[in-house]
């Protein structure tokens, strides 16, 4: 792996990690070092950082609260 790739990925963790867990990477950028924006979004999948996920997250967090809220009227009533 070229010498500028593993310097950015000492200040990235999270991708650090996501290497670990999928060494597939690793040997996509020893080939091409170029991938590395592919890598960075791949993580962002992997680690429910999209855009749509975070929504997706908001809206359980937004469910469960609401249903919360329906037991405590009903245990009022």
């Amino acid at each position: 792996m070229r010498a500028e790739l593993q310097q950015y990925l000492q200040f990235r963790r999270d991708l650090v990690l996501f290497l670990r867990n999928n060494p597939i990477w690793y040997r996509k950028l020893s080939r091409n070092p170029y991938l590395l924006s592919e890598l960075e979004q791949e993580s962002r999948v992997y680690y429910g950082q999209t855009f749509p996920q975070k929504i997706d997250k908001i809206n359980n967090q937004m469910n469960m609260v609401n249903m919360l809220l329906q037991m405590l009227t009903a245990v009022k009533e």
